[in-house]
């Protein structure tokens, strides 16, 4: 059985906000990943150091145990989709914060190694900054400054690098190497999120345009609406007076366009409205412009046109209106109509040249109609 609209409806929005909550833990998932990635990096450069002497062969199985259980809770948490209760599903600040607490617990345990531990908190901050307001930057830049100061001054910890052996300087090397591969993966992540917030102005921008155009359109007949016509109306008057330029305004109406709608039904009526207004539109001059006024009645703004010349125009199309085949709707339909002509004068108000455009549209049905009169 087809779905009713309201079931449509209902689905997709559903379908949406399902395949969003997805692609956003989707997006965590690699974030915390990679994480991992990195804390198991950091132990597995802790342990060379230990086999080096360095440091105890304990460092680096704590730091992976801490580090790696740290970001599995918050896995954990986002596979849950807690996460998607808050506006910033990445919980940047308590990751950041949590992943700075790590470093700065590293830097007392393991102070021979500390300075490393100092870049890493570096990369972190700079990470987090991201996707952080200035605001949230400042609490967690506050936070760290104040870890590394408590570290620094309110401690006795020989915090250092080691580079008396051989080995000791490759390892040190090896610890800037990949502190600054993290910080050109920062660089290339924030370009990433340049990149899909320039795709997203784009497609806002697309969206934009649709829903000014939408705005814009009677969703029936495909050309202006009443609100939109009646601001082209304006703006012509203003440019017509302004310039001394002619300028006329046509009100139509379908001829005993109830009669029809009596006769074929309203989906036959619709189908003429359609029909009319795609073939007024397609036989007028590209300058001109076609507003659906209301119901049965169109509005056609001639800048540049005196009254004569507007009125040659108009049984112009009043004559390709009458020739029409609406056969497809029954071979005894034949569709006319009436219409009023004005002309703009110097002083006119949008309501003054309506009125006797209007004026002159009830004296062309007073004369039987299928004709233009001007006004």
């Amino acid at each position: 059985m087809a779905q009713s609209a309201f079931q449509r409806a209902t689905v997709e929005p559903h379908t949406e906000v399902d395949d969003r909550v997805k692609k956003r833990a989707r997006l965590r998932r690699q974030m915390y990943l990679a994480q991992i990635a990195s804390f198991i990096l950091d132990a597995a450069i802790l342990f060379l150091y230990s086999l080096s002497g360095t440091i105890p062969v304990s460092a680096s199985g704590w730091y992976l145990a801490v580090a790696v259980g740290w970001t599995l809770i918050t896995l954990i948490l986002s596979e849950l989709h807690v996460n998607d209760r808050f506006q910033d599903h990445y919980l940047t600040v308590p990751q950041s914060l949590g992943s700075i607490g790590i470093q700065l617990a590293a830097i007392y345990f393991i102070p021979e190694v500390g300075f490393y531990f100092a870049c890493i908190i570096f990369v972190v901050l700079g990470f987090g900054a991201l996707r952080m307001s200035a605001r949230q930057t400042a609490i967690v830049w506050a936070y760290a400054a104040i870890g590394l100061t408590s570290v620094f001054t309110l401690t006795n910890q020989p915090i250092a690098m080691p580079m008396e052996s051989f080995a000791e300087r490759h390892l040190t090397l090896l610890c800037f190497v990949t502190a600054l591969g993290r910080c050109a993966f920062t660089g290339l992540y924030g370009a990433s999120l340049r990149e899909a917030l320039y795709k997203r102005g784009n497609e806002l921008k697309v969206a934009h345009a649709k829903i000014e155009e939408l705005a814009q359109i009677d969703e029936l007949t495909s050309v202006f609406n009443r609100r939109y016509v009646m601001r082209a109306l304006n703006d012509e008057m203003a440019r017509a007076q302004r310039a001394g330029t002619p300028c006329s305004v046509a009100i139509l109406d379908i001829d005993f366009f109830k009669r029809i709608n009596d006769a074929f039904g309203h989906p036959a009526g619709d189908e003429v409205l359609r029909g009319f207004a795609i073939s007024l539109a397609a036989n007028m001059r590209s300058i001109d412009k076609l507003g659906r006024y209301g119901g049965e009645e169109f509005l056609v703004i001639m800048p540049d046109s005196t009254r004569d010349q507007a009125l040659v125009g108009m049984n112009r199309l009043r004559q390709i209106i009458s020739d029409l085949n609406w056969g497809s709707i029954s071979d005894e339909m034949r569709v006319t109509f009436s219409a009023g002509i004005a002309q703009v004068r110097t002083n006119d108000a949008p309501e003054d040249i309506l009125a006797r455009a209007d004026v002159a549209l009830y004296r062309a049905k007073g004369e039987g109609r299928n004709c233009v009169l001007t006004g």
